[in-house]
């Protein structure tokens, strides 16, 4: 319902056959952009903000360009990108990134690829990622200490720093080796790019980083790579055959990319680097050793594309584990209820939902009650005709309810911030005058923050944060606030391996329906007649629809990096000291 903003999305492709081949095969000298257009667009649901390409060629003479990189800004930028391709550009090795900014940050400038340039072919180094670090400042620090001065003050810009010095080392160290085995000009060259290690690189540089990530890389000598946190946050998956290797952060936009089946596609583990030499061999590596599994959940719910076998299953049971919770809210009236949601991203849970009823016997109503219109834009300053323009974003079908008789249920796949169940959702479906209005969330009671990459940094933002703060409030709860304020303090003068998550102890005295209540009151317009009730998914059945993907720190607070835990203690300390 609200757009959320993802970090971002990525996608690689290493052709290991000349280029005149696929040009021979294909019919054409753009095969693998073709290819890499295709893998962007069918991701574009994860980045709407900027996109960037990059490429690399293996054959280009000395005085010719061989590392070339486009970047755009707005939803149009894939398209904008590669109508500037040319065939001079045409690369072995190919890569594409879509960017949501998560700090806040826009412009060119922050837009994916970046590109340290060099004239030793092996120094330059181009990256991208689908990730967010919580420790930039002590990363920075360390570049300081070694005598460094990063001109951006960025994850993206500094891990490119970080890594382009370990790249530096690495071909310094090759430089060494070849002069000591007797080896003099291009020799020396050739030696270098035939043995450069990136494992070395990425060991040395990503054991600093605290975070989920994918980053990818391209250098000017032929070497392409991607590495996962350690972790597991943040998902990447990859393909290999005789002809090429593609790597993209969902499946199944190597699955219609492609045309392979499920069976044919690999996902990169936890820790691991996917890593293609120059002469085109494959391997994984290790690069840090795997950590407590914690996959995130939030990519199964909300953004990675239902299209996924696997996401489809998940999110049909999300919807149908909420059955009895809902049956409990309308008095078992089904032959008085109405069941829809809101679109597009409920959709497979609503099948769910009403598929799992159908198990039990009753028989459903379903309509479409709820219509996603055009994207309105409004080019007036007056706040409140901007907020009267958001509130027509959807739609309804009149006539689809019996008015003050029908009860109507509507799923959702998450509830953050509330503010479209305010402004417009809750509006609009009164019109059609139900005798009560239960929203439905797939996923639990979003409390705290993400620092892994997801646009939701701030406690403030949440809807269910917002509503215990109002209960403890009324209850004269007020020493709870300033004792959590004061042991959030006392953490951060730990260090990070003893910390804990102190915010945790706000949400304690409450119930998850006593939090709902006060949602639904903070939410609920005053001149709206149907009685409204919420139903959340329960942690417990968020864990049982998708075992796989254990990371849950958006609704219970445990966060899996050190990182996160400190800056959740910080977020409320950040929240007390803008009260006073």
């Amino acid at each position: 319902m609200e757009q959320l903003k993802h970090e971002c999305g990525v996608a690689m492709i290493r052709l290991l056959k000349p280029l005149d081949y696929y040009e021979k095969k294909y019919g054409t000298w753009a095969y693998g952009f073709n290819k890499l257009y295709l893998m962007m667009e069918k991701q574009h649901n994860r980045g709407q903000e900027g996109a960037g390409i990059a490429s690399v060629s293996l054959n280009k003479k000395p005085g010719k360009e061989y590392m070339f990189r486009e970047k755009a800004e707005g939803k149009d930028a894939i398209s904008e990108i590669f109508s500037r391709v040319t065939e001079e550009m045409a690369g072995e090795l190919l890569m594409g990134h879509l960017r949501y900014s998560t700090t806040g940050k826009s412009g060119l400038t922050f837009v994916h690829p970046f590109l340290r340039r060099n004239n030793w072919r092996a120094k330059n180094l181009c990256l991208c990622g689908n990730f967010n670090m919580t420790n930039i400042d002590e990363v920075f620090q360390f570049l300081t200490a070694q005598g460094q001065s990063p001109r951006i003050y960025g994850d993206s810009y500094i891990t490119l720093e970080l890594m382009g010095h370990r790249l530096d080392r690495e071909v310094e160290r090759l430089f060494e080796k070849a002069k000591a085995n007797g080896l003099e000009g291009l020799d020396i060259t050739q030696y270098i790019e035939e043995h450069v290690e990136m494992a070395n690189v990425l060991k040395t540089t990503m054991k600093h980083y605290d975070g989920g990530y994918v980053m990818c890389g391209l250098t000017g000598s032929g070497e392409m790579f991607s590495v996962r946190d350690p972790w597991g946050i943040r998902p990447a998956f990859y393909y290999r055959d005789d002809e090429m290797v593609a790597l993209a952060s969902e499946r199944p936009v190597l699955q219609t990319t492609f045309s392979l089946s499920t069976g044919d596609i690999c996902e990169l583990k936890p820790g691991y680097a996917l890593i293609v030499h120059k002469n085109g061999d494959c391997r994984l590596e290790q690069i840090m050793p795997p950590q407590q599994p914690s996959a995130c959940s939030f990519e199964r719910i909300y953004f990675s594309r239902g299209s996924d076998g696997d996401i489809y299953q998940e999110r049909k049971r999300l919807g149908e584990q909420l059955t009895p919770s809902i049956l409990k809210a309308i008095d078992g009236n089904l032959e008085n209820t109405v069941f829809s949601y809101i679109p597009n991203t409920a959709e497979v849970a609503y099948y769910g939902m009403t598929d799992g009823l159908r198990k039990q016997g009753f028989t459903v109503r379903t309509e479409k009650v709820v219509w996603k219109d055009i994207k309105l834009r409004t080019f007036i300053a007056d706040n409140s005709e901007r907020n009267d323009l958001a509130a027509h974003v959807y739609d309804i079908s009149y006539g689809s309810l019996r008015p003050y008789q029908d009860n109507l249920v509507v799923i959702d796949d998450s509830i953050v911030r509330g503010t479209t169940l305010r402004e417009s959702i809750f509006k609009i479906l009164d019109r059609l005058h139900p005798n009560k209005i239960v929203i439905v969330s797939s996923s639990p009671q979003i409390r705290y923050p993400d620092y892994y990459g997801i646009d939701m940094a701030r406690l403030e933002e949440f809807c269910a944060f917002r509503a215990t703060m109002a209960l403890i409030e009324e209850r004269g709860m007020g020493q709870l606030l300033a004792d959590t304020y004061q042991a959030c303090k006392l953490e951060l003068q730990k260090p990070k391996e003893e910390m804990q998550n102190r915010v945790r102890a706000i949400y304690a005295p409450f119930t998850v329906d006593e939090i709902n209540r006060k949602i639904v009151e903070l939410l609920r317009p005053a001149d709206m007649q149907a009685p409204v009730e919420i139903v959340f998914q329960s942690i417990e059945g968020l864990h049982k629809a998708c075992p796989n993907h254990p990371g849950d720190w958006y609704f219970t607070g445990r966060y899996p990096t050190l990182g996160g835990t400190k800056l959740c203690n910080t977020a409320f300390i950040n929240y007390m000291d803008s009260r006073t």
